[in-house]
């Protein structure tokens, strides 16, 4: 099972109870409306696969959940703090008016002065803004997701067109 194949979900936050239940923080939206009957479970670096029990929404980014053969407290207790996933093929086709910055992973980077600066391997969420991770000449570069860096967004070729502040290259270079 490749990591690649999966895309996340959330991660367990604690267990509840003595019978094996925990409580979820759900980050991928519409999990909802997936019809699902397993899962997989980071596990030092591995995914392990569970079958579902039983899941119950109760808030928007909140869920609790049992599995098979989890139905002790110290079962779960391993669980806490890993991260959860599911099959790309679960994952529901987005349409172009659900795209958001997030969705930028792996599009190529291109500044208007310095041209391809690189793929963008993550993106990372702060309360001001996103930013932007690649990999440039070497060195892994960090700039923000805003209307004043962002000059344009090319859905079909996967390029972002960039104009990022001068000197901001330099600072990672030297």
């Amino acid at each position: 099972m490749k990591i690649e194949d999966h895309f996340r979900i959330g991660s367990v936050l604690k267990t509840k109870g003595l019978k094996g239940e925990m409580q979820l923080y759900v980050d991928f939206d519409g999990l909802d409306a997936i019809n699902f009957n397993a899962l997989f479970i980071e596990v030092g670096g591995k995914l392990a696969p569970y079958f579902v029990e039983s899941i119950k929404y109760n808030q928007k980014n909140s869920a609790y959940l049992y599995l098979e053969d989890v139905d002790t407290i110290e079962k779960a207790s391993i669980l806490v703090k890993k991260d959860i996933y599911l099959p790309n093929k679960l994952k529901p086709k987005k349409r172009k008016s659900d795209f958001t910055l997030k969705d930028l992973i792996d599009f190529t980077a291109v500044d208007e002065n310095e041209g391809e600066l690189g793929v963008i391997t993550a993106i990372h969420e702060y309360p001001q803004q996103l930013i932007a991770t690649v990999t440039y000449k070497g060195c892994e570069v960090l700039f923000p997701l805003n209307e004043e860096i962002i000059k344009g967004i090319d859905v079909v070729k996967e390029i972002v067109m960039v104009d990022l502040p001068d000197g901001l290259l330099e600072i990672y270079l030297d």
